[in-house]
């Protein structure tokens, strides 16, 4: 969105602010008539929850509509009947077959859409991929996402599920652009213009939806300069003035400058689904649960009022970015990547969250089983100055999760002995507390005093048996992984 002016930080309204927004948006909510807020439930863990107390968790907290990025078993059957609107997924990796066949995209819908609408699953749109236009991406799916769209589509047709589920196309916001930062020069990209339009139009023709996912936490992230408090939403910034209209915040001023770009080019009047929109907790300085409750708490209630933004008045339909931590999820964007969750991995809240439930305060997953109260740190005894040290961390944190630990993260105070605990800890857990793997050439033991501290939270794991029983799971507990670990151990000890 451009370069903004700073603005005063007013840090001493924080609290006020979220006391009064977690009462408006109690009854403005009601008031409005505006739908509840949706979530996005990503399974890229990999000790996930049930799919069971997920759902369950999503209805005790009022959610009522959920965004998944694929459709798996566990998780729509658990779903069944739960009365919870649903956006089901394909991956980018499926969008050349689904693109080139239309046996394929024939079958897809059969598996993932009638098998579940006939047994109680209430589906509501396909996401034919995700972020395909990203510009990461280097243009690996511009020439399969259409046809793709055009199969599912074909497909929907086919099985006479068109009127009632529709197809969009989750986009980044980076498709389109301002070269001013006001929303009324925006326009989409030139390289993907004339892909884009098509897609536009596509949907248009057959009453779909434009998803577009706005991240202001990632504007600040890439960004310098960019104006902190223009992010959220209690007009503590410079307000932007675009000709009538005036913009306090990123929010609705990216969004608008889709609505220019859409308007531009003949499709002002399309619906328009906001798929993700969130803020991480952790693995960066501008991550943190007090920021997290600011931004999602701020959002909510801004749209509760149901005004929407200056160039699309009225309800906004959005899903929050996300449900759960997921620690198997790639870090390349950044650390924070495996720290999007209002819940944590075991579906404990990370802060307080109104979702629109008169009287109601955010309800954590029940029934998680954990493994035995047990951690893996340092020995006292190990020299900080052993030179094979470092590689057992670095063999660690490469097949565990050390993402919290960093300049500014919840467990950036640890000192160095608490920092190798934390990186053992992590493989420890993520191995279920397998014995070999507290081993790391016999500098590890196993603890029963938990190391935790301060926000540096060291996890137990949860249950192998609670997790995902459809999924299959990583090599864990099996004379495989003993030797492997042990070779490991043997390698770095004698090198």
């Amino acid at each position: 969105m451009g370069s903004r002016p700073r603005s005063g930080s007013g840090g001493a309204a924080a609290a006020l602010f979220v006391a009064v927004a977690v009462a408006l948006v109690v009854v403005s909510w009601s008031a409005a008539g505006v739908g509840a807020i949706g979530a996005n439930w990503g399974t890229q863990a990999s000790h996930p929850l049930p799919p069971d107390t997920v759902v369950k968790m999503l209805k005790d907290n009022g959610f009522q509509k959920v965004k998944l990025f694929d459709a798996e078993d566990g998780t729509m059957s658990a779903l069944r009947k739960s009365g919870l609107e649903v956006m089901v997924g394909i991956p980018n990796e499926l969008l050349m077959n689904m693109a080139t066949s239309m046996k394929a995209a024939d079958k897809w819908v059969e598996k993932n859409v009638s098998h579940y609408l006939n047994k109680g699953c209430n589906v509501r749109y396909v996401a034919v991929g995700n972020e395909p236009f990203l510009s990461t991406y280097n243009g690996s799916f511009l020439q399969t996402t259409f046809p793709a769209l055009k199969n599912i589509q074909s497909a929907l047709v086919r099985a006479g599920l068109s009127s009632q589920i529709k197809v969009t196309v989750p986009q980044n916001a980076d498709v389109y652009d301002t070269s001013t930062g006001k929303p009324s020069d925006g326009d989409f990209r030139t390289d993907i213009h004339d892909k884009i339009l098509e897609i536009v139009k596509f949907l248009s023709d057959n009453s779909g939806v434009f998803t577009v996912n706005i991240y202001p936490f990632i504007s600040l992230y890439i960004d310098p300069n960019f104006p902190a408090e223009y992010a959220f939403f209690d007009g503590r910034s410079q307000p932007v003035v675009d000709g009538s209209a005036t913009y306090t915040n990123m929010f609705d001023a990216n969004h608008d400058t889709l609505i220019w770009a859409l308007k531009k080019n003949g499709y002002g009047n399309l619906p328009i689904v906001i798929g993700e929109i969130g803020w991480p907790t952790d693995g960066d300085m501008n991550a943190n649960a007090q920021l997290a409750q600011r931004f999602n708490q701020g959002f909510m209630t801004h749209i509760a009022t149901g005004r929407g933004t200056p160039m699309r008045p009225g309800p906004i339909d959005a899903y929050l970015f996300s449900l759960i931590d997921e620690d198997d999820k790639s870090i390349q964007p950044g650390n924070f990547e495996r720290h999007w969750g209002i819940f944590t991995y075991d579906g404990i809240p990370k802060y307080q969250l109104n979702f629109g439930v008169p009287n109601s305060e955010i309800k954590r997953a029940s029934g998680v089983k954990y493994l035995d109260k047990k951690w893996c740190v340092l020995k006292p005894t190990v020299s900080l100055d052993d030179p094979k040290l470092p590689d057992t961390v670095s063999y660690a944190c490469s097949r565990a999760d050390c993402t919290s630990l960093g300049y500014r993260t919840s467990c950036g105070m640890l000192d160095i002995r608490s920092n190798i605990s934390y990186a053992y800890n992590s493989f420890y857990q993520k191995n279920d507390q397998d014995d070999v793997a507290c081993g790391f050439s016999g500098y590890a033991t196993t603890t029963g005093q938990d190391p935790s501290t301060g926000t540096c939270r060291f996890g137990i794991m949860i249950e192998v048996d609670s997790a995902y029983s459809w999924k299959p799971r990583l090599v864990r507990s099996n004379y495989l992984l003993v030797l492997l670990l042990a070779l490991v151990h043997l390698c770095v000890s004698s090198s």
